[in-house]
């Protein structure tokens, strides 16, 4: 556990004295496959942070459809901002792989940092870094097609949790063709054609629960 949160960007900057005031009030849980961490709506509690599993995060539409935010690994957070948002939970969180989480309570979270504030500055030192940093990549992804967007969400989540052997990744994430359109923006038509496509340079294969990256250096190339 103190591996994992030590490399936390959020808590990176902190002393060893400060970041035992995080430890102890850090608390391990376990969730099997497809166990909700929290769903959508409800009062926000704590915020967590993966040991080991994937997460995937979702929203729902008024149809009562998924829409995929993303897919979270180990050494992740979530939600990003849920230290310091009285919000509820803006979406839900499902177990993908059996999973191993540290939760950090917020009312424990806020108490540590009236009482040690230095915390509290080196977080929000952190935050406003990471604030820059997702502004630049929401610009820089706004101004390309929808091709490239696909291809981009396709290559993060092969390297994130794909299984690689020389230049071939497994994905063993089971994603339709309509939750990849709907975490771009676009249309399953859309991201029909492009995988047929790429499937027809044998780029990559699917099957129904697998996507093979058969040449990711083609792939890659489609960014340039």
């Amino acid at each position: 556990m103190e591996s994992i949160l030590r490399n936390i960007p959020l808590f990176r900057e902190l002393d060893e004295q400060e970041f035992g005031k995080i430890l102890q009030i850090a608390i391990p849980h376990t969730y099997q496959r497809k166990a909700n961490v929290f769903m959508e709506g409800e009062k926000r509690t704590a915020v967590f942070f993966i040991q080991e599993g994937i997460i995937k995060i979702y929203k729902t539409d008024i149809n009562g459809n998924e829409q995929i935010v993303n897919f979270l690994k180990k050494g992740d957070m979530f939600p990003h901002v849920g230290f310091f948002d009285q919000s509820p939970y803006p979406a839900t969180a499902e177990v993908v792989e059996t999973a191993e989480l540290i939760a950090i309570p917020i009312q424990l979270f806020e108490q540590t940092l009236l009482e040690v504030p230095s915390i509290a500055i080196k977080v929000m030192r952190v935050l406003g870094s990471k604030i820059l940093e997702l502004q630049h990549k929401l610009q820089a992804f706004s101004v390309h097609d929808v091709n490239y967007r696909i291809i981009s969400i396709l290559l993060r989540i092969a390297h994130e949790h794909g299984k690689q052997n020389g230049n071939v990744i497994q994905i063993d994430i089971p994603l339709t063709h309509q939750e990849f359109a709907n975490m771009v923006g676009s249309t399953r038509e859309t991201v029909n054609r492009l995988f047929n496509q790429l499937k027809k340079e044998e780029i990559i294969a699917i099957n129904r629960k697998r996507i093979t990256i058969l040449d990711v250096e083609a792939l890659e190339a489609f960014l340039e």
